[in-house]
């Protein structure tokens, strides 16, 4: 059975941002620089769009090459 979608955000949001909340990352990188601030945010809305717009079939099959142990423990 595929991952759900919410599943699979969260997961790969622990796999990319680690402890920290995608948009506290984005702050984070505009006070380091405005410029790579606004390329943060627009990454993280193509992710966002992504994750809506991707199968969740897809979404399981980019978990299991990427983060398979993550997937075990759940």
């Amino acid at each position: 059975m595929p991952i759900s979608k919410p599943e699979a955000k969260q997961l790969l949001e622990q796999l990319i941002f680690e402890d920290t909340l995608p948009q506290d990352w984005v702050q984070d990188v505009w006070g380091l620089s405005p410029l790579l601030g606004d390329s943060a945010a627009k990454l993280l809305e193509a992710f966002e769009s992504l994750i809506e717009y991707c199968p969740e079939e897809k979404l399981d099959s980019l978990l299991q090459t990427l983060a398979p142990e993550q997937l075990e423990s759940r």
